[in-house]
């Protein structure tokens, strides 16, 4: 079973609090952050936070810009994502704007906690679905019913225990971390992270992807790297109590087979590592962002150098509305950078070897770049072109081209609204 790509969201002060002590909610983001977030949701599936998160912030968790909303139901997705929450004893309000906002409604809880929720379900007058989890609320087990119900792309967007668990137990794959000029300065103010038995410990670094300002915040990516073999125990969302590992945690997150997958690639058959399908299943998700268009495919593409650390990524139309993903994505990077022809770029479709939009199309863009490795997803159909060669354009030039069918689908989806 496949899990959802987890992105940890959060926005911190200086001394790393996310609120502080007072009963009013400390607005840490400024008003370009507050936007970039909306941005960050409308590439999501589903937004989960924590009981304590709901209680104390009332958030809708919902997308506020109509253009983005629009641009969703303009792919086939549903205009809001899901909203999710978890909590271990089911003691919610059923006066907070959770269970007014619009789009479907998941609460993981415990079966007690379910039990206290049929009446506040009841007395919310709403749609909402509650999943009873035995003694105890587990985040792999939440992930497995999200893979499920189709969730490809979870925003964590809170709170400290929640972000804390899921770091924990090796199951985030990205996190953004906006830190706003402000010191909160109070001890009894909620931290963005709790102590825990984090994989690798303080030895273990995460990856920078990158770091921007947003207006007066500093908005720091990370990716966060693969969890080892010997992962600490799972744990219970809120009592924290350990529990038996009883996969290993790579695997389990990905749901795949002896941790390789077959692919096509020209010249017989290849293998895909974990890694492989991982940036490829990013890209995929990179072309939810893309504005959609009835003359144009929506694509993602990330760039990775030999050491597997991300170098870019860019998506169909992020700066003009006839810039392609792998056009994007190589924009960003000096031309010449020595990391490029160790590189690999994945890309949610085959490169283009024709474009009436650019004087050069992206399969020589890739050869220009010296990039000697490309992994794919879909093989470009002849929507807008036919017969499509880019891929044998990229390998007459002694480009390595791995396709990985099994992702085709979820290439094709940000595309549903097209006569494919």
């Amino acid at each position: 079973m496949t899990r959802p790509y987890v992105l940890l969201s959060a926005a911190v002060s200086i001394d790393g609090r996310i609120d502080d002590a007072s009963p009013r909610r400390l607005v840490l983001s400024s008003p370009a952050d507050l936007d970039r977030v909306d941005e960050v949701r409308a590439g999501c599936d589903a937004i989960l936070v924590g009981a304590e998160t709901l209680r104390r912030d009332d958030p809708r968790l919902m997308i506020r810009d109509a253009s983005r909303r629009a641009a969703r139901t303009e792919r086939g997705d549903p205009e809001q994502p899901i909203g999710v929450v978890l909590t271990a004893g089911g003691d919610l309000d059923p006066t907070l704007r959770f269970w007014r906002r619009d789009g479907g409604r998941l609460v993981y809880t415990t079966d007690a906690g379910a039990a206290r929720l049929a009446g506040t379900v009841g007395a919310s007058g709403t749609d909402v679905t509650v999943i009873g989890m035995g003694a105890e609320v587990r985040l792999p087990a939440v992930l497995d019913d999200l893979g499920a119900r189709g969730v490809r792309r979870l925003m964590v967007e809170g709170g400290g225990r929640v972000h804390t668990a899921f770091l924990a137990q090796g199951l985030a794959d990205e996190l953004h971390l906006a830190v706003a000029p402000l010191l909160v300065g109070q001890a009894d103010a909620p931290p963005f992270l709790h102590p825990a038995p984090f994989p690798g410990g303080p030895g273990r670094r995460l990856r920078l992807l990158d770091a921007t300002t947003v207006g007066d915040v500093v908005l720091i990516r990370y990716a966060v790297p693969r969890v080892p073999e010997t992962a600490p125990p799972e744990e219970s969302v809120e009592t924290g109590l350990a529990l038996r590992q009883e996969e290993p945690a790579e695997e389990a997150r990905r749901g795949t087979e002896d941790g390789l997958a077959r692919s096509e690639a020209r010249g017989g058959r290849r293998e895909v590592s974990d890694a492989d399908l991982r940036w490829l299943r990013l890209a995929t998700d990179l072309a939810r962002l893309c504005p959609p268009s009835r003359t144009a495919f929506s694509v993602g593409a990330v760039i990775v150098d030999a050491e597997g650390r991300e170098i870019s990524r860019g998506h169909s139309r992020e700066s003009d509305p006839h810039e392609h993903a792998e056009e994007a994505a190589l924009a960003k990077l000096p031309p010449g950078d020595p990391r490029l022809p160790g590189a690999t770029l994945y890309s949610s479709l085959e490169p283009c070897c024709r474009r009436s939009s650019r004087p050069r199309p992206c399969a020589q863009l890739i050869l220009e770049a010296g990039i000697r490795r490309v992994v794919i997803a879909w093989r470009e159909p002849d929507t807008f072109v036919s017969d499509c060669q880019g891929s044998d354009v990229l390998t007459e030039a002694g480009v390595e081209v791995v396709e990985i069918p099994e992702l085709a689908q979820a290439a094709r989806a940000p595309n549903a609204h097209l006569p494919l």
